[in-house]
């Protein structure tokens, strides 16, 4: 669709409500003349009020959009960015609607963290009441999802107010998987075409792990929680999982940790010999990831396993004993259909998890799915798969304590994390909600630096491919002063 601005450059938030509100339109910006279907965004600073303004012109037809706010509303620069980008979003979403668009169920959210806002509503005084009418009349979101973030929201906020400012949850990157889904758009390779990359690939992590923990602690920081994700961490030998976990209980001081999660994700990863190395190190939560039961869903998305498979991977993790399991799903899969989905759900509350993750299929640019333009379920079979979740987890004993979106979501819908009581994932609420610093290490690893004020946050970026991060190893190491450079920046400014 062809944008035009005016008074304000704030593309990125242009694109984002484009995206919510015409999924299948891509951004242009024409020079001369406005002609065509387009948009027309305005923004306006007068002398008492700053106003955004959206005409959308389709054929003969005009749609008028409009929001404002008081000058006096406005602060300093980051908050006055943050409250124009949304003046502007909201009078691109009221000119869309007015032309007969209809409504999504997230509203005129486009963020990935919609939970953040009504959280801070609550954090700033409001009953839990309060909070949702003003969240539902600002934002539009419906009843449904947001009941989901005031489920979330309370999780956050007792997450939060249990951490302490040095405290720090790590992140391990392993971009290893057997084979690639079609869906993955995730930074892994298949071992099959790159087993030789494993070692070396080990040696340079273990470099990093060192360079992080020194900044550790020099900083005093308290690591709270270990994450090892990927890829497929199982996708190492038990040997070469002892050795990683023991260079991190070597490196960093490990005495406050209170969870330790290892992605095993892949069933045909799974044996007792890896599981006992990672109980003996203090590993206390896995992911066993089906991400359907149906075994045509598997076929149509690259998996090499059964569900019959993943049920047997369970068994194992069982006997060895120890673990809290986590079991991903994805709504909207290839050859899946919302009963389909229904059994799925079934068959995995069977087994008892005391976590289950409902992911909605989100089309990113470098899967086999999108390449291939794989037939999908419409985004309204997905709406039936994400209610059914929904009901069906709430009526077996589960509660929402996460959520976050992505773009290219089919029908703008969410992933949520679904959780036993007292079993939720602390890594998950915290690199959601952003409550502390994550820091990364290992390939693709995005290690995020918090404030806890309203200032700017740090991210660093290790390189994607394992290759790539072999032969970077040294600069990536070297970034890692940054984390002090940060944390001294802020402390200084605390202090009296």
């Amino acid at each position: 669709m062809r944008l035009y601005l005016s008074g304000h450059e704030y593309k990125y938030a242009v694109e984002q409500m484009l995206l919510t509100l015409f999924p299948h339109e891509r951004p242009e910006y024409p020079e001369g003349q406005p002609s065509g279907e387009r948009m027309e965004i305005t923004l306006t600073r007068g002398r008492q009020r700053t106003t955004a303004s959206c005409i959308y012109r389709r054929g003969t037809e005009r749609f008028c959009g409009r929001a404002s706010t008081p000058n006096a509303c406005l602060g300093g620069q980051l908050s006055t960015d943050r409250s124009c980008q949304r003046l502007v979003k909201n009078a691109m979403y009221r000119a869309a609607l007015a032309s007969g668009v209809p409504e999504p169920v997230w509203g005129a959210l486009t963020g990935v963290r919609p939970g953040k806002l009504l959280a801070a509503l609550l954090e700033q005084g409001s009953s839990e009441e309060e909070a949702l009418r003003q969240f539902r009349e600002e934002y539009r979101v419906s009843p449904e999802r947001a009941a989901l973030c005031l489920d979330a929201s309370r999780h956050t906020l007792a997450a939060k107010h249990s951490l302490e400012a040095r405290d720090v949850c790590l992140y391990v990157g392993i971009p290893f998987c057997p084979t690639r889904c079609a869906y993955c758009s995730f930074v892994s390779q298949s071992v099959e075409k790159s087993m030789k990359l494993i070692p070396p690939f080990l040696a340079a992590l273990e470099k990093e792990i060192a360079a992080t923990a020194e900044q550790v602690r020099a900083l005093g920081l308290r690591v709270v929680s270990i994450y090892m994700g990927g890829g497929t961490p199982t996708t190492l030998s038990a040997d070469e999982l002892d050795r990683l976990c023991a260079q991190l209980e070597d490196g960093f001081d490990l005495s406050a940790l209170r969870e330790y999660t290892v992605e095993a994700g892949r069933p045909d990863t799974i044996t007792a010999a890896r599981l006992r190395v990672l109980r003996a190190h203090g590993v206390d939560r896995v992911s066993v990831n089906p991400q359907s039961m149906s075994d045509a869903v598997l076929e149509a998305i690259g998996r090499r396993h059964t569900a019959a498979a993943v049920e047997q991977a369970l068994e194992t993790v069982r006997a060895v004993g120890g673990f809290s399991v986590n079991m991903d799903l994805i709504a909207g899969l290839p050859a899946d259909s919302a009963e389909g989905f229904s059994a799925t759900l079934e068959r995995v509350l069977s087994l008892a998890p005391e976590n289950v993750t409902v992911h909605t299929l989100s089309l990113k640019k470098g899967s086999r799915i999108t390449l291939e333009g794989t037939e999908l379920p419409s985004p309204q079979d997905v709406g039936r798969m994400l209610d059914l979740a929904g009901d069906r987890l709430r009526a077996a004993g589960y509660a929402p304590y996460y959520l976050y979106r992505q773009k290219f979501m089919s029908g703008g819908f969410e992933n949520v994390g679904w959780a036993q009581p007292g079993s939720e994932n602390l890594y998950n609420i915290c690199i959601m909600e952003e409550l502390c610093s994550i820091l990364a290490m290992g390939g693709g690893g995005s290690t995020k630096l918090i404030r806890p004020d309203e200032g700017r946050n740090l991210r660093l970026m290790a390189p994607k491919y394992p290759l790539e991060y072999i032969e970077n190893i040294e600069k990536t190491c070297a970034d890692k002063a940054q984390i002090s450079a940060f944390y001294h920046a802020f402390l200084k400014e605390d202090s009296p």
